[in-house]
């Protein structure tokens, strides 16, 4: 199977997935939730969103975790994993990945009214410029006629994102000039946050953490990129706040032993993945933290059913199933 078709396949059953609301209903009243809901109240639910799309919700899904949960802060989270002070019962740290600008002009807010802390991963070499997301710039690309080898020119731009994922880091980087020649209108700038920003958000109980400078797949990088994505952001955003970062989030939660060696050296506290689990403070390494993916798209049944991680252990379930089919039918 080619890359291009694994990815077209790959994204095209996240997205069903991802609309089968009856599922999260049936999930949500059955015994099982009950029992999961149980065992999650020893764990901690980090979860991980990236901008805020729909203020409404993300309003309702934080009242839920006020009246439902115990918001915790990053500091008390890293207190936990390194010096063993325990978390209250049915912990929840609010995290989002990137740092989009809809979180100061939208999250913010209502976090503040609301008292509940937060971590933002910001990608450093975006900070104060007008620079796409490499993913928005991609979306426009694909829609001004963008071409490059290897990637078919009818792939949806989540499938495309996917697939240049899995390459090597220098040959994502070839694809995109490839793309950025052949689109006939080049991708419009926009906002991104500003060093003030990243201060206002602090003030605000928003913790800055480091997401690398570029947002590469540091799996797929070599030993020499890593060390400048890590070590580069590290430097802007100390000079952006005025003290050193202490939590990172690994970009496509993508873990890195390389990485892992560098975040060590420069002191960090904590580390982030995008695993879709609940955590264990007392049994997860420190810079391996899992985190549980939503949005502020989430339907209530299913925000419900990821806090509790039954909805986590069903979407594991599906993935080994269909794991296990596509053996199947490679080996016939």
């Amino acid at each position: 199977m080619s890359p291009t078709t694994d990815a077209a396949r790959r994204t095209a059953w996240y997205e069903r997935y991802e609309q089968w609301h009856g599922l999260d209903r049936a999930l949500l009243r059955s015994p099982a939730q009950l029992w999961f809901r149980h065992r999650a109240a020893g764990r901690l639910a980090v979860l991980g969103y990236h901008g805020v799309e729909d203020s409404a919700a993300f309003a309702a899904q934080l009242d839920r975790l006020a009246t439902t949960a115990r918001p915790v802060s990053l500091g008390q989270v890293e207190a936990a994993v390194r010096d063993g002070v325990p978390l209250p019962p049915r912990s929840v740290l609010v995290t989002f990945d990137d740092g989009d600008p809809s979180v100061l002009e939208h999250g913010l807010p209502l976090l503040v009214e609301r008292g509940i802390p937060a971590v933002c991963f910001v990608i450093a070499g975006l900070v104060g410029t007008d620079e796409p997301f490499w993913w928005d710039e991609l979306e426009h690309l694909l829609a001004h006629g963008g071409t490059c080898r290897g990637l078919a020119r009818d792939l949806p731009p989540r499938a495309a994102a996917y697939a240049l994922k899995q390459l090597p880091e220098t040959q994502r980087r070839d694809a995109f000039r490839e793309l950025r020649k052949t689109a006939s209108v080049p991708a419009p700038r926009g906002r991104q946050l500003t060093a003030a920003d990243l201060r206002t958000l602090e003030a605000g109980g928003v913790a800055i953490g480091s997401h690398t400078l570029t947002h590469p797949c540091l799996d797929r990088c070599d030993e020499t990129t890593i060390r400048d994505e890590v070590h580069e952001a590290h430097r802007l955003l100390t000079d952006h706040l005025g003290h050193a970062p202490t939590a990172f989030a690994y970009p496509n939660g993508d873990f890195d032993v390389r990485a892992d060696a560098v975040l060590r050296e420069l002191g960090y506290r904590s580390g982030f993945l995008y695993d879709h689990a609940l955590s264990d403070p007392a049994a997860q390494h420190p810079l391996r933290l899992s985190r549980l993916r939503v949005s502020t798209r989430t339907s209530p049944a299913r925000f419900a059913t990821v806090l509790s991680g039954l909805q986590p252990a069903v979407y594991r379930t599906g993935l080994g199933v269909v794991r296990a089919v596509r053996q199947f039918r490679a080996r016939r």
